[in-house]
């Protein structure tokens, strides 16, 4: 018998790369992302998960009201928008 000790070593060092690769970028993220969403101002150029470049109009506590480029407004959940467009 070799004893447990290796096998517990490496699922020891397989749980931690797991953590280190998949895990903790993903929260970081998601962090970034909802640091953008809280910085939303109104007037502030956002994309939506749908591709659809808009206008903040209005934010609400779940959702944000946007005016797309036809001059109509639509609302979309906080998750919904992705990223604010560089200029």
């Amino acid at each position: 018998m070799g004893g447990i000790w290796p096998l517990v070593i490496m699922l020891v060092l397989l749980v931690g790369m797991f953590y280190f690769f998949l895990v903790r970028p993903m929260r970081q993220r998601e962090k970034k992302h909802d640091e953008m969403v809280s910085e939303l101002e109104k007037g502030d150029q956002v994309i939506t998960a749908g591709g659809m470049y808009g206008v903040v109009e209005k934010i609400d506590d779940n959702s944000i009201v946007l005016k797309v480029e036809s001059g109509a407004m639509i609302r979309v959940t906080k998750g919904g928008v992705i990223s604010k467009p560089e200029l």
